[in-house]
């Protein structure tokens, strides 16, 4: 592409009557390789298959949206690279496994690059830099979102239309349209197509979505002067009370201030649009998209004040240090946004905003990549500082939350658990015991920070050993014998693997636990006859591959032994 073609006005490009026809085949042709690489046959997505499979989908999207018939060659680079980057961040993610508890987080980090950089690439910021043109920029970024949400919104009516079609054809007994959709392939293709197609049309109507961008940035503007007051009264309200009163009433005050910072930036961008000759509205709308400009970076300090509040009471996280970065980011814009405002006050205000929103973008874009990329272990980190906290004696054995490191720090929350256990603290080490039992997560209600301290259980058999290991496994996971109601466990001998089978039952459903010989517990289930390790049903396949002519089935006897409670019988029989 020429430097010509490239400082072309945005929505004149010319129509290309063979672009629906190339993207439909282009991702259903995507859409089919998903399907055969993510193996919808039972086969684990291990690394490999996630990391081709995000490359499958993503670099096809990203040249489908920048594909046109004066240029192909930089897009399908641009295309390439956001391939690899996905690819690459995948790849991390599925082989994370437990060493990492964030992995949704590199994702998003990735997808927000790819973003940001997209109509970065197409207003050929990689060729012209700082002399791209900013309404150009403006204009990929909405028409981008538009034709991006109408392809979905034609994908869900193909879909609906596809199952209507299926149910009039079932009417008469012409299953053929009803066993497709059943078809993981098919709807794999279908989808990718109906997309491709949709994106195409709509791509080749640029003018006619910029007169619908217009009108969309026409009515959200209309919401900036009442946002604007808001915005006002609030922040006078949190000055006259203190901030105070703001984290006090809510403990999800960052995402609030964050959100509604996210607001004021879109109406106000509503307002300024790309340029002065096409702003509208009188004198008051100019006024309250400044307004808003100047609350971005308040609404942004309070949230990171909230934050920081929240990070000196309870530590570090990885959620909460990708909230950091979140607000690094927000604060950045709200501070940059503040500075434009005040300095061309008199008038060149809207021409540095504009110029601040291109550096800020690729600036984000750029962060959050860095982010997605195996730079920082935020769980490492996370566990550095609680251990910190622990040790120095600000937090108690009984207030810091053990549960933390085993499910939300990865490996390195659980190396530390391991030496916690160890410690010559008797309530450190009886806290960490408690939390390497845990097999879920447990729910944390206001003010519960520890497994109850004691339990109500009635024993029928079994010595000092198998009690303890019980008893302490279920302090750990307390859903199974609350401290609120009484509890009977009864030692019901030896399972084949040796373990020691015990069931405990609070009058409800059982619980199996197979108590190894040095004091490990293992849940087990009950399925038809048998104790199984795995919470599923056993069942038979009647069409796995290779099997010819009916299944061969029978009939057998079976004794076995089952609960009672109060002479009812409570759960399934067993062996």
């Amino acid at each position: 592409m020429s430097e010509g073609e490239t400082d072309q006005a945005p929505g004149t490009q010319a129509d290309w009557p063979l672009r629906p026809w190339m993207l439909a085949a282009l991702l259903a042709l995507a859409g089919l390789a998903v399907h055969f690489v993510t193996d919808p046959a039972g086969a684990d997505l291990v690394p490999w298959r996630a990391a081709l499979a995000a490359a499958l989908v993503f670099g096809p999207l990203a040249f489908a949206f920048t594909l046109d018939r004066a240029r192909w060659k930089e897009p399908l680079v641009f295309a390439g690279v956001v391939a690899l980057v996905m690819a690459g961040i995948a790849w991390r993610a599925s082989s994370a496994g437990e060493r990492h508890a964030d992995q949704a987080f590199w994702v998003a980090a990735g997808l927000v690059a790819i973003t940001l950089a997209l109509p970065l690439f197409q207003a050929g910021f990689h060729r012209l830099r700082w002399r791209t043109a900013y309404d150009r920029t403006h204009f990929h970024v909405w028409t981008d979102a538009i034709s991006g949400a109408g392809a979905l919104v034609f994908t869900g009516v193909s879909w609906l239309l596809l199952l209507l079609l299926a149910a009039l054809f079932s009417a008469i007994d012409i299953d053929l349209v009803e066993n497709l959709i059943d078809e993981g392939w098919f709807g794999w293709s279908f989808s990718g197509a109906a997309f491709g197609a949709a994106l195409g049309v709509l791509r080749n109507q640029l003018k006619i979505i910029g007169t619908l961008q217009s009108v969309v940035l026409l009515v959200l503007s209309i919401l900036a002067l009442p946002l604007a007051v808001a915005i006002a009264v609030f922040l006078g309200a949190v000055v006259v009370s203190g901030p105070s009163v703001l984290w006090n009433a809510t403990d999800s005050a960052t995402p609030v201030l964050l959100s509604i910072a996210i607001g004021a930036y879109v109406l106000a961008n509503a307002v300024l649009r790309d340029r002065d000759e096409d702003m509208v509205g009188g004198p008051v709308l100019k006024w309250s998209g400044y307004a808003l400009v100047l609350d971005i970076l308040p609404l942004t300090v309070f949230a990171a004040i909230s934050t920081g509040a929240r990070i000196d009471q309870h530590g570090l996280s990885p959620e909460r240090l990708w909230a950091l970065c979140s607000l690094i980011v927000a604060v950045a814009f709200g501070l940059a946004y503040f500075v434009d405002a005040l300095v061309g006050a008199r008038g060149s205000w809207r021409d540095r905003l504009r110029a601040s929103n291109l550096k800020l973008g690729l600036g984000t874009a750029l962060f959050a990549l860095f982010l997605a990329l195996p730079v920082l272990n935020f769980g490492a980190i996370s566990t550095s500082d609680q251990l910190a906290r622990l040790e120095s004696g600000a937090i108690s054995a009984k207030e810091f939350d053990f549960s933390a490191l085993k499910w939300d720090f990865g490996a390195a929350g659980r190396k530390a658990l391991d030496r916690l256990a160890k410690s010559s603290d008797a309530a450190i080490a009886k806290g960490a015991r408690q939390a390497q039992l845990q097999e879920t997560r447990p729910y944390r209600w206001a003010g519960e920070r520890q497994a109850p301290e004691s339990l109500s259980i009635t024993w029928q058999g079994g010595d000092d050993a198998l009690r303890s290991s019980v008893e302490d496994y279920l302090l750990a996971n307390r859903n199974m014998c609350g401290s609120e109601g009484p509890c009977a466990a009864i030692a019901a001998g030896t399972l084949p693997s040796g373990d020691r089978l015990v069931l405990v039952t609070g009058g409800s459903n059982p619980r199996y636990l197979g108590v190894a010989e040095g004091g490990d517990v293992t849940q087990y289930y009950a399925r038809q006859g048998r104790l199984v390790e795995e919470p599923f049903e056993i069942a038979v396949d009647l069409d796995e591959p290779g099997r010819e002519g009916p299944p061969e089935a029978e009939i057998r006897p079976f004794e076995g032994r089952q609960l009672y409670v109060d002479g009812k019988p409570v759960g399934e029989p067993f062996e």
